[in-house]
């Protein structure tokens, strides 16, 4: 199996897009080698801890990296929802 060894560089210059296609493809790749382990097929075994660690970091770029997608959440303001209640418990 031809697996791509990914550095910290590499994942640094991707966009979120390129991380969530390559996050993909190395959930496929795990998945794979968890067959091959289990039918016996799997030689070396160290590649399954280099695929998950690789997993991880592709999580730990994607969520370190702002989205543009995301808008900030806005807050209701807290004296509206204290006089809803009080209001409610007077009626």
């Amino acid at each position: 199996m031809a697996k791509q060894d990914l550095n910290a560089q590499e994942l640094k210059t991707k966009t979120n897009d390129e991380l969530q296609k390559l996050l993909l493809e190395q959930k496929k790749a795990q998945f794979n080698l968890r067959f091959q382990t289990s039918g016996g097929q799997l030689d070396n075994t160290s590649e399954i801890r280099k695929t998950r660690r690789t997993i991880a970091r592709i999580k730990t770029y994607l969520n370190a990296k702002p989205t543009e997608a995301k808008a900030p959440a806005k807050k209701a303001p807290a004296k509206k929802a204290a006089a809803k209640k009080t209001s409610e418990k007077a009626a």
